[in-house]
């Protein structure tokens, strides 16, 4: 099957004529094609929404956006089984993900479209004779760079927040999985969304990628992907001044002291490694635990990982494969590494009989004792591999969690009050959950990172701002 572009709500080709496989990471077979963009299609796409910008989505108050944005949550949530059995197929998710995912995509345009009129502006006190007044503007033309592994949630974090501050966007879905979001892209044609208000171009990330990055047109780029390619997307945007918000990935610890209640921290640490076959940014791929409770919790641990399954996303297992080939090459070759240099693995889990051959997954992997240094301890794996190290006292655990170059999220487990908030204010990073751990968090949490793992806030009220400009007003209304 050939999929389209979706530019000014119509089924495009590239104007190469040019096309992508679609391949099936359960089988590793191809099932459709997509078209592959480049800089000409990405400067249609934007022309077409400077044109919504500039006519039809000026003549919406936030009221209206609003409204649209609700319609598209109900929308979303009445074809949640056709989405989520898209996503399955395009991404390998089991069928539990693939459904939280559409139920976290209608949240976000609910959570958004009652935040559209809520965006308000400030008296400013000021000299006698004046009154100074602040208020937040669109950017405009936003660019979105959307990642393979959950391209329905971070769509509806990325494209909800910019639409509700009122920009039009252009998103460049990853090429590995974009089938779901030229759905999404029909329903919001379908509830009234003007045509440009919402641009999908497909392709690679060196050819549309780019050219998105690099158009003077657009005005605002939201990125979630890895710190080189982060890196390359800011200093395409610096030629035109374009700010940009980049959500860059972590090595996120949790952090067990000896009083952890270890009975609810097991399912959450387990969960957090293999949700997505471990391909989440927020993943707790780093197990940091005091040394007490150390031998105790590697025992339990060793045992469960035992039980975890991987297999076919219809049978709903603990995880799916993973995306791609080159995905799974890397998981083997990081953990033939870690195993080379002497790093013991603690447990580790199937993959079922009726999983195919030809698809790309990889059982869950415990190692323990893993060097804080060690390759596999300051990487993304970006797959379902826990690497479990003990420490002694609050300060070890502070340098542990700090020893690499993120900052994105960790968890802290122990019933120590104050404990729990001298580590909350240490912590270099950009969410803290406590006797618990959102892996990226709610809807309402805002949400990104410091160091290599980026800068700017997505989700919640704060993503608001990112995607708005500050403009001052100060009025002199005495002697005139």
């Amino acid at each position: 099957m050939q999929h389209h572009n979706r530019i000014n709500h119509q089924g495009l080709p590239s104007t190469s004529g040019l096309t992508l496989p679609v391949i099936d990471p359960a089988t590793g077979e191809t099932f459709a094609q997509i078209a592959r963009s480049n800089a000409q299609d990405v400067d249609v796409a934007v022309q077409g929404a400077r044109a919504c910008l500039q006519g039809p989505w000026a003549a919406l108050d936030a009221t209206d956006r609003g409204r649209l944005l609700m319609a598209l949550s109900r929308r979303v949530s009445e074809c949640a089984s056709e989405l989520a059995a898209i996503e399955q197929r395009d991404c390998g998710k089991p069928t539990q993900q693939a459904r939280a995912d559409v139920v976290a995509l209608a949240r976000y345009f609910e959570f958004y479209a009652g935040a559209c009129d809520k965006l308000h502006g400030d008296t400013l006190p000021y000299r006698q004779g004046y009154t100074a007044l602040s208020w937040r503007e669109p950017h405009g033309v936003t660019g979105h760079v959307i990642p393979w592994n959950y391209p329905l949630q971070i769509f509806g974090r990325s494209v909800g927040g910019a639409l509700a501050a009122g920009n039009v966007c252009v998103v460049k879905p990853a090429e590995d999985a974009c089938l779901s979001l030229l759905r999404v892209s029909e329903l919001m044609a379908e509830v009234g969304f003007p045509a440009g208000s919402i641009q999908i171009v497909t392709g690679l990330g060196h050819e549309a990628g780019q050219a998105l990055c690099e158009h003077p047109g657009i005005d605002h780029i939201s990125f979630t992907g890895s710190p080189r390619v982060g890196t390359l997307v800011q200093q395409l945007a610096a030629a035109h001044h374009c700010p940009v918000t980049l959500e860059l990935g972590g090595k996120s610890p949790q952090i067990l002291f000896d009083d952890a209640p270890v009975d609810v921290a097991l399912g959450f640490v387990i969960n957090a490694i293999v949700q997505n076959a471990g391909q989440t940014c927020s993943a707790g791929s780093r197990l940091l635990v005091q040394r007490q409770l150390y031998e105790p919790l590697m025992q339990r641990l060793g045992e469960a990982f035992g039980q975890l399954r991987a297999g076919p996303p219809e049978m709903d297992l603990d995880l799916g494969p993973l995306i791609r080939a080159s995905q799974l090459e890397r998981v083997v070759s990081m953990l033939d590494e870690a195993r080379a240099d002497g790093i013991v693995t603690a447990g580790q889990g199937v993959v079922v009989p009726q999983a195919s051959a030809r698809g790309f997954f990889h059982a869950p992997v415990l190692l323990r004792d893993v060097p804080p240094q060690h390759r596999i301890a300051q990487e993304e794996v970006f797959g379902p591999v826990l690497c479990a190290m003990p420490f002694e006292d609050e300060q070890e655990a502070l340098a542990l969690a700090h020893a690499t170059a993120f900052g994105l999220v960790a968890g802290v487990w122990t019933r120590d009050g104050a404990r729990q908030l001298r580590m909350a204010k240490a912590l270099r990073c950009g969410q803290v959950f406590i006797n618990n751990y959102g892996a990226g968090g709610g809807i309402e949490l805002p949400f990104g990172g410091v160091g290599a793992s980026g800068h700017g806030r997505e989700k919640g009220f704060e993503a608001l701002m990112g995607f708005t400009r500050l403009k001052t007003v100060a009025i002199r209304h005495d002697g005139i």
